[in-house]
């Protein structure tokens, strides 16, 4: 994501070491909504010479709406959001729309704002005429452009988690797939990772993890992604972890704010 690389190479973004016993308030109304929150921290790689401009620490927000129960499947809409818990104001989002199986994306989206940087582009997939439309805006300038839409699936970041949500169970050894990522197609491998133990609510809970690196032999990917999510039907995301090549950003949650995963694979 070059959103994230930009940030990356100015800010080194983040990692964080512990993960404090984590709440769970699921709201019973929020059927079709699920919300957690997550803290995060700047260490690692050159992340000393970026806490001089840029925030250490701050918090992450990952949001997702399925369709309403009982009508016609539309669109998943996950996004996270991420802001700093320090005087210097900014932030980074990123967002998608995908298919209800997380199969495909249907609309990518990044922003950041930083000091005087910042940064929207969004791409929309237009599966009946194989296009790509991309919307570009600096403070400098707007672009468009269109492109020939990649072939096979087409996954953002965020799709790709929810796919590793979805497909947790089914997913044993190495997938071959692909990423789109700042307007290019990149060949990938998720496959099953080491896991680790977390706390909710007191209770200590095992996960499966995943991680979704470069595949051999093809465009190389400068990035690669490690999910932590529970091992039970919640399948919750305790630690999202996007690694580039300074350092990685990654998110440890601290409260469960709605829950409908389990509604929504129903």
């Amino acid at each position: 994501m070059k959103s994230i690389r930009g940030i990356v190479a100015g800010l080194c973004l983040v990692t964080a070491t512990s993960l404090p016993a984590a709440e769970m308030k699921c709201n019973p109304q929020a059927a079709n909504s699920e919300e957690y929150r997550y803290t995060w921290r700047l260490r690692g790689g050159l992340g000393w010479i970026a806490g001089f401009v840029f925030p250490r620490s701050g918090f992450g927000d990952l949001k997702t709406l399925y369709p309403p129960a009982g009508q016609p499947a539309s669109a998943v809409h996950s996004e996270l959001l991420i802001t700093s818990d320090e005087s210097k104001n900014g932030f980074y989002k990123y967002e998608s729309d995908m298919e209800p199986d997380a199969s495909r994306t249907l609309v990518t989206y990044h922003g950041y704002a930083w000091g005087n940087k910042s940064r929207k582009e969004r791409t929309t997939f237009d599966f009946t005429k194989k296009l790509a439309r991309l919307h570009k805006e600096t403070p400098a300038k707007t672009e468009d452009n269109v492109r020939l839409l990649p072939s096979g699936d087409v996954r953002d970041v965020l799709t790709a988690i929810h796919y590793l949500r979805t497909n947790a169970d089914r997913i044993k050894g190495p997938v071959t797939t692909s990423i789109y990522s700042d307007g290019k197609e990149y060949p990938v491998i998720f496959r099953p990772a080491d896991p680790e133990t977390f706390t909710l609510d007191n209770q200590r809970v095992g996960t499966l993890a995943f991680e979704i690196v470069d595949a051999p032999g093809g465009k190389r990917w400068p990035g690669g992604v490690r999910v932590w999510l529970s091992d039970d039907v919640r399948r919750i995301p305790f630690r999202i972890e996007i690694v580039e090549t300074l350092a990685s950003l990654q998110l440890d949650l601290q409260s469960v704010d709605a829950c409908a995963f389990m509604n929504a694979k129903k």
